[in-house]
């Protein structure tokens, strides 16, 4: 299945209009605010309610008190005024502190949504894109999704109703004069119109340039040992400058376009403000309007122009904030191909002979669609109990074989069983304990020893160190543990150097071998430890309860001459190789052949 994040279909809304997919986008994310949504709603309408009394007020003050030079009215209706505008700043504080709390909830409530979507998704997708792209999503784009919510929303809402009510109010005044004040915004909406599908395009590219730098640094990062080593320092330098230059220029043309509304409504605020103006005194002159009248319908302007204006950097925000949530969506409506199947979605042959533990019938596999098959119709069965070994010429498929019995991946074709039944029908808690897997570049955990032994295990996961001494050593895995300064409370850093690869596949091999799983699997997993430790971690193997059953991929002659069966993986094919000396002979052809 393709999990690639750069090929989508979200493009597709491009066409749908975009205030109609704002919405459809948006609204679900509030569902759970309904209150503190209504909350600041309210507080909006009385903000409204302020900026329309305001003018007519002012305008009474000119017309009728200050005209009569009355003194008592000028300070009656100022108090007034005042109040009014204290009702205003009470209302605009409880919208910002209400919907700042209601950004930081959803940012929370989306990141917590994005990473358990993650957890989700199978290894084939986290294959397929880079991790420093999904961080950019997680943190970056969420933001822009905060920053929308806790402060532009609310002022988008507020501007709307502010514009149509401040339009009704002056059309009602004086309807001419109205319509003239009207005009110029009809020219900056057919702008907006026009501009805001490149405005978002931009902005989608901006983040996407974003998530590639991000890339790269997780990338230099994570490999700068080896970088140093091969003296490439030039190399990764050259690819994050490209992508830097990426970033930049996309990020200067998003600037451009975030802000290309202001000087738009600027110029049309302008122009409407002239109009009012001109055609007011003409109908003063015709004594058709007051002078008060006019400062009014002028401030009524105002109030229509500027939320028109901030309406520009909101819009560029909502924007922002779209091209966000569209890179968060296209995380959001990934679907696994690895789901748990129930007896419901029988397909067919759900048993097989359950005297194996572990049987492959005609199961071909590859990990994108139009690669060649990694492994073609492989049918073979493994016996409870007995060691297996997997050998063959690196890229053969000895690890992806190895994967596979882990359900890391499902085969594109043919089935998996594991003790007789369809290994798709086990839970994933079940399956991983069955099933043990031991890396040969093993992940840890930030914590201890004890934290990262125990990782999903159920079974050990309440006990005390004393008690847990007592399961490693009945286990014979308490001559591991003294490779540890500290025990089970040594300290571990997942990045740090602090530790060996070697101590780490000790840790991951005492991790698997405490779950007492039915399938052991060891993928290179002594590649980086002494002679003297690989000894002891054959006795521990020796020592697995009678029912596990190994299964060993190396390269060492030494670690599987003991195996009661070998397979010959290479071309996508899994060989049975029989002796030791058959294994060596299908070996050496095989590397003559590749």
């Amino acid at each position: 299945m393709n999990y690639s994040l750069t090929k989508t279909d979200i493009e597709k809304e491009k066409k749908k209009g975009v205030l109609k997919t704002a919405w459809r986008r948006l609204l679900p994310l509030m569902a759970a605010e309904k209150r503190a949504v209504s909350i600041a709603i309210v507080a909006i309408l009385v903000i409204a309610g302020t900026s329309l009394l305001a003018p007519i007020i002012i305008a009474r003050i000119v017309d009728e008190f200050i005209t009569d030079k009355d003194f008592h009215g000028v300070l009656s209706f100022s108090g007034i005024l005042v109040v009014v505008f204290i009702f205003g700043v009470i209302a605009n504080y409880v919208q910002i502190v209400t919907m700042g709390s209601v950004g930081r909830r959803l940012l929370f409530n989306l990141r917590e949504k994005i990473f358990n979507k993650l957890q989700e998704l199978p290894v084939a997708f986290f294959n397929q894109n880079k991790a420093g792209d999904l961080i950019s999503r997680i943190n970056n784009d969420t933001d822009k999704l905060n920053q929308f919510f806790s402060q532009a929303l609310m002022q988008f809402v507020s501007n709307i109703i502010l514009i149509l009510s401040t339009a009704v109010f002056i059309l009602f005044i004086n309807f001419k004069l109205g319509l003239v004040a009207l005009i110029p915004a009809a020219l900056a909406l057919i702008a907006t119109q026009l501009l805001s599908p490149w405005v978002k395009r931009t902005s989608l590219k901006s983040l996407r340039a974003l998530g590639g730098m991000s890339g790269e640094i997780q990338e230099s990062i994570d490999n700068f040992k080896v970088i140093v080593a091969f003296n490439r320092l030039d190399y990764f330098r050259d690819k994050f400058k490209e992508a830097n230059q990426a970033n930049y220029s996309s990020s200067v043309t998003a600037g451009i376009a975030s802000n290309i509304f202001n000087p738009i409504y600027v110029l049309v605020s302008s122009l409407a403000q002239l109009l009012v103006l001109a055609y007011g005194i003409v109908l003063i002159g015709q004594n058709h309007f007051t002078v008060g009248l006019l400062i009014g319908f002028l401030l009524y302007v105002n109030n229509f122009y500027n939320p028109l204006r901030q309406l520009a950097a909101v819009w560029s925000s909502l924007q922002l904030a779209l091209a966000g949530l569209d890179r968060i969506s296209e995380v959001l409506d990934m679907e696994t191909d690895m789901k748990i199947l129930t007896e419901k979605e029988n397909t067919g042959e759900t048993f097989s002979d359950q005297k194996f533990v572990l049987e492959f019938k005609n199961v071909s596999f590859h990990y994108t669609e139009g690669r060649s098959d990694v492994l073609q119709e492989v049918s073979f069965q493994l016996e409870k109990g007995k060691t297996y070994a997997l050998v063959g010429p690196t890229g053969g498929g000895k690890t992806t074989t190895a994967s596979l019995m882990a359900r890391l991946y499902d085969p594109t074709e043919g089935i998996i069983y594991l003790n007789g039944r369809d290994i798709r029908y086990y839970a994933s808690a079940e399956r991983v304990r069955k099933v043990g897997f031991i890396l040969q570049e093993p992940f840890l955990f930030n914590g201890t020893v004890r934290e990262n032994i125990l990782y999903s295990n159920e079974d050990c996961a309440g006990c005390t160190n004393v008690e847990l001494t007592r399961i490693l050593k009945e286990a014979h895995l308490t001559k591991l543990l003294e490779r540890f300064s500290d025990g089970l409370e040594t300290k571990i850093v997942s990045d740090s150097d602090a530790i060996s690869l070697g101590q780490k596949q000790l840790i991951a091999f005492i991790r698997a071998v405490l779950r007492r799983p039915d399938i052991l699997i060891l993928d290179e997993a002594t590649a980086n430890i002494d002679t003297v430790t690989e000894q002891i971690l054959e006795e521990i193997i020796q020592n697995l309860p009678e029912k596990t059953t190994k299964v060993i991929i190396a390269h060492r002659l030494n670690t599987i001459e003991n195996a009661d069966d070998i397979f010959f993986v290479n071309a996508g094919r899994v060989t049975h190789a029989g002796s030791m000396k058959q294994a060596m002979d299908m070996l050496l052809h095989g590397k003559r052949e590749s």
